[in-house]
């Protein structure tokens, strides 16, 4: 089954919204029942090897009997002898076996209401054959890299200090102009010294020259829609359909008809990335699975993990057929324990949840407060919505507008996608960069980071009507993603009778304006070269030919490139766009009395964030003309202008009467 993963992501629906939709806040009978039943935390769920055999341990409180099928081969070959299990307490059922069967496979059968289900690799299988169907016994100590002991990510001090990058293992390096040989793999992020057909850095160190401190891997679990037994034929899917959450996806490893090479690739790669000095973020997708009745969680556990209608059915927030039902404390366990399995495991440095709305508010301050724990450079973050409403109430529901109830938690901030480029779901709408009028305030909600502010009017916003973090660092600013057009396509639907040169000022205009303002800047890779999908919105299982970067663009578009570049060293030269703290960014950052529509002026005062200017004037001009603008009389250095930019200076000005050129920034320090 091939899951549509989102068209609907992106599409905010509001607590106001969802609060007047009729729906049963009453769990049904059989939802009660569920939350009876006894749950457990312990570490040892699915699989443990030692010095006295093979140990299994399944959660399935209402199973009648269980056991576990162990297989020599990860496909072909018939079940060569099984083990007979046991309830204990909590609901876990265990059963072992004296011999050390590493290198062996195993399924679990549970009789349910008098029926054996299908085998099932369990919910906790950290190591699978091809395709997922069954759990592999491995010594995963044998698939650390070397100096793995030593491994970890950036410091950060704040999420604010991260500049994150979205990629597909695909998009990224599949490309015959990419130079890289591990097309479409974990070992492409291995590769050192990859270029393209004119000697330009591509892979691992073009991401180094731009300057990005962490990338966002697109789903790298296991995941249903790829055949793994057939990748000659090319599939393509972005991978938001869940099918083992604990294993690598096999697509992405040289062999995936072996478990431990997945495993022990994905780790490469991410050491790979620390060595050069790269964060990773997994995106996990916990909030549905790709089926229903035949996922590995109702194998296990019938009905328990998801959310239901009154009449039984499965409730459908994520717009895939079902959602899991986070409040439940062993679903909870499983999204908690996990993310910490992937952190321990995989030296993983960030978390990005998919619909984090389904999942309810204190499983996500959980979720923040054991990951930090682990390691306090962690970054979490989400999509602070569903695709469709949900018997959770929306005061439990890990909302946008419920960012200021998990500090440790960030959101994306629609406010400043739609507001700069245009409607995400409206391709022709333009927006501030692309000279529509009346965004004006909702792109200084984005600038300040969606903190209170005495300067902003958040009774003009278009999507947010008040002030919904506590801080900056729990605001992801962007102008697009995976979803819907790229930047790119969207400028092309939305500049009817622009040239390329036009379309590509406006997006060096809406990057300033994500990459100055307060929070935390995210791009869409390939942006820099001013990729385009061919014009298709959503393109998760369209094929290479329509997601893949063309490196050459790195040629033809070097200029743009080279902006991306200044811009992301503009941000890490100065700290005062980086602020986090809503009271600092309050008194530091003030906004000018602009009279003319389309332009937005502000200053960043008094050392802020101990910057080492004392002050930062920021103009942006989203019409298509030019426009003057008073600046106070002094010696500044001009760092933007004109669609250009340099952190060490492109000029100096005295201030007073200066024009912004259309569709533009004009940035001064002194």
């Amino acid at each position: 089954m091939t899951i549509h993963k989102t068209i609907f992501a992106a599409a905010a629906l509001s607590a106001s919204a969802l609060a007047a939709t009729p729906h049963a806040n009453a769990q049904s009978a059989m939802d009660q029942g569920y939350n009876s039943l006894p749950s457990y935390d312990g570490q040892d769920l699915e699989l443990l090897v030692d010095q006295n055999g093979t140990h299994f341990a399944l959660w399935s409180p209402q199973a009648q009997d269980v056991r576990v099928n162990l297989y020599r081969d990860g496909r072909n070959y018939g079940s060569n002898y099984y083990v007979d299990m046991t309830k204990d307490e909590h609901g876990v059922w265990r059963g072992s076996s004296r011999k050390d069967l590493t290198g062996w496979f195993y399924t679990f059968s549970v009789l349910h209401d008098g029926k054996w289900l299908e085998e099932t690799p369990g919910v906790w299988a950290k190591a699978v054959g091809i395709n997922g169907k069954r759990a592999a016994i491995i010594d995963f100590a044998k698939t650390n890299p070397e100096g793995w002991e030593k491994d970890h990510g950036p410091e950060l001090k704040s999420y604010t200090d991260a500049i994150i990058y979205e990629m597909h293992h695909r998009d990224f390096s599949v490309h015959p102009s990419s130079g890289i040989a591990n097309k479409g793999k974990f070992l492409a992020l291995t590769e050192k010294g990859t270029v393209n057909g004119s000697g330009i850095a591509t892979g691992i160190d073009h991401l180094k020259e731009l300057g990005v401190t962490h990338i966002h891997i697109l789903p790298s679990f296991d995941y249903n829609s790829v055949d793994e037994t057939n990748l000659p034929a090319n599939t393509y899917n972005w991978g938001y359909d869940p099918v083992n959450y604990n294993a690598p996806e096999g697509s992405y490893s040289t062999n995936p008809s072996d478990p431990a090479t997945r495993v022990r690739e994905m780790k490469e790669m991410v050491k790979a990335a620390h060595d050069a000095g790269l964060g990773v973020i997994m995106d996990v997708v916990y909030n549905h699975t790709a089926v229903n009745d035949d996922s590995n969680f109702s194998l296990t556990a019938p009905g328990y993990y998801y959310r239901h209608r009154p009449d039984g059915s499965y409730s459908d927030a994520s717009g895939c057929g079902n959602e899991t039902a986070s409040e439940r404390e062993q679903m909870r366990n499983f999204i908690v324990n996990s993310v910490k399995y992937w952190a321990k495991e995989y030296h993983i440095d960030g978390f990005r949840f998919d619909l984090m709305a389904i999942h309810d508010i204190e499983t996500m301050n959980r979720v923040a407060r054991e990951l930090h724990a682990i390691n306090p450079n962690i970054i979490i973050y989400g999509e602070g919505w569903t695709a469709g409403d949900s018997p959770l109430p929306v005061a439990q529901r890990a909302l946008k507008d419920h960012a200021y109830q998990m500090p440790g938690v960030a959101v994306f901030s629609d406010d400043i996608r739609d507001a700069v480029k245009g409607h995400y779901s409206r391709e022709d709408d333009p927006g501030f960069a692309t000279g529509k009028h009346g965004n004006e305030e909702t792109v200084k909600i984005g600038i300040v980071g969606a903190t209170a502010h005495p300067q902003v009017d958040y009774s003009k916003g278009n999507n947010s009507k008040k002030p919904y973090a506590k801080s900056a660092s729990q605001v992801i600013n962007y102008v697009s993603c995976h979803d819907d057009l790229c930047l790119t396509d969207k400028l092309y639907r939305s500049m009817p009778g622009s040239t390329e040169a036009d379309r590509q000022r406006a997006a060096r205009l809406a990057q300033t304006i994500v990459f100055t303002s307060q929070g935390t800047p995210f791009m869409f890779n390939g942006e820099e070269v001013f990729r385009s999908k061919k014009l298709v919105h959503n393109s998760y299982n369209r094929p290479d030919s329509i997601n893949a970067i063309d490196w050459s663009l790195l040629d033809k578009n070097a200029d743009q490139y080279k902006y991306y570049r200044n811009l992301i060293a503009l941000r890490k030269a100065h700290p005062a766009f980086r602020m986090s703290d809503a009271s600092e960014i309050a008194r530091n950052l003030v906004f000018d009395n602009v009279k003319e529509p389309g332009v937005i002026s502000y200053s960043l005062k008094n050392h802020a964030n101990s910057d080492p200017a004392a002050e930062i004037k920021v103009i942006f001009n989203g019409n298509t003309k030019p426009v003057t603008v008073k600046v106070p009389k002094g010696k500044w250095t001009i760092v933007a202008e004109d669609g250009r930019i340099d952190p060490a200076g492109l000029g100096e000005s005295r201030g007073g009467t200066l024009t912004v050129p259309a569709t533009s920034a004009l940035i001064l320090t002194r």
